[in-house]
């Protein structure tokens, strides 16, 4: 019987492979000045264009979305034409490819966004949270983040707007489709978690208004480049970068419920992976595919047996590995052929040049 990781499925107008993703990462090895994706990353992502679906590093959509440094954004011309060689590599090897966009809120420190006070929701701090800064030498420099200042309901409206232009320069750069990243603690997290938003109008307190925003970068993008075009992304159970839901089944499944509603193309849920953390509850995942009809991807700590099983049950339709994409350009053939998987060097996961991002070799059967 064929593991069903390698039927195809249809993503709109897609006919993707097998149901395998490689999951964004980021690795923090753009062009500088202006934080370009380049001629490295074009190989980089090359090698991994047997994956059904590769969504792309997190990518800024301003210059005051940046967390980290050296990460690619989306907002300028010329980061628009280092997209396109990303692009063009990946689909000259037969690969589909989405952007996943970002802005990271308060995950963040003035030296990497110009000098300026970071934005959040709320006026919060992420306690115990680092991000790395460029410090003159080729290792990244870690440091706290700060306290950010409250969006106003203008800063809202232009960072609506940012995503929607952001979306648009997407396509501009030949992705077939975007991600917004609405996990891991970033500024969407941030207006979605009852802990990190403490506002008092429409986009702070209940459930539908922590949503709100959520639902308005959702409507601008699928205005812009339609429905059928982009997918989201949410990470319901982690408290990365210091986010927490007090009511996170019912926050998340309202949220699924909501981009049922927008029609997204998918809906891509970031499992808790670290070693012993706990698994998602099934209850949880039964209530989000009866709430969203889409696509739906799991990411996070997945095995062959466990992303087949995950399949077979219906839960889910296609399966992220993250980290062993890194060390195994070709993974999808090492999982059909049971061959044995490669490690990476955590070393050389951020920053410097074509050691630990290009030098992983294809499996050889001997």
């Amino acid at each position: 019987m064929q593991n069903a990781m390698f039927n195809t499925i249809q993503l709109g107008e897609l006919t993707l492979a097998n149901r395998i993703v490689m999951p964004p990462m980021t690795r923090s090895r753009a062009s500088q000045p202006g934080n370009v994706a380049n001629q490295m990353m074009a190989d980089y992502y090359a090698q991994r264009a047997s994956a059904g679906l590769i969504v792309a590093e997190g990518t800024q959509i301003s210059a005051m979305g940046q967390g980290y440094a050296w990460t690619p954004g989306i907002y300028s011309q010329e980061q628009i034409a280092g997209w396109k060689l990303v692009t063009d590599a990946v689909h000259a090897k037969g690969g589909a490819i989405f952007a996943q966009l970002w802005h990271v809120g308060r995950v963040t420190h003035p030296d990497n966004i110009g000098g300026m006070q970071p934005i959040s929701s709320s006026a919060l701090k992420a306690e115990n949270v680092k991000v790395f800064i460029d410090n003159g030498t080729d290792e990244p420099g870690f440091v706290d983040v700060v306290e950010p200042r409250e969006m106003t309901t203008e800063d809202i409206k232009q960072v609506v707007a940012e995503y929607r232009q952001a979306a648009l320069n997407a396509i501009e750069a030949g992705f077939d489709g975007i991600e917004l990243h609405a996990a891991n603690g970033y500024l969407i997290n941030q207006f979605i978690d009852s802990e990190a938003n403490n506002r008092t109008d429409e986009y702070g307190g209940s459930i539908e208004n922590r949503l709100r925003f959520l639902g308005e970068v959702v409507e601008a993008m699928t205005d812009a480049i339609g429905a059928n075009r982009v997918g989201v992304r949410l990470a319901p159970f982690t408290s990365l970068n210091g986010t927490v839901d007090k009511t996170p089944v019912e926050t998340y499944t309202a949220a699924a419920a909501l981009l049922n509603k927008l029609n997204v193309v998918y809906m891509h849920i970031a499992e808790v992976d670290w070693d012993d953390a706990p698994d998602t509850p099934a209850e949880f995942k039964r209530a989000v595919r009866n709430a969203y009809q889409g696509v739906i991807i799991y990411a996070g700590r997945y095995d062959t047996k466990k992303a087949a099983k995950a399949l077979e049950d219906g839960l889910a339709d296609m399966i992220g590995f993250g980290r062993p994409f890194i060390a195994n350009p070709d993974l999808p053939n090492r999982i059909q052929n049971g061959y044995p998987l490669a490690a990476h060097d955590p070393a050389t996961l951020f920053g410097g040049n074509e050691k630990g991002l290009l030098d992983y070799p294809e499996y050889q059967a001997s």
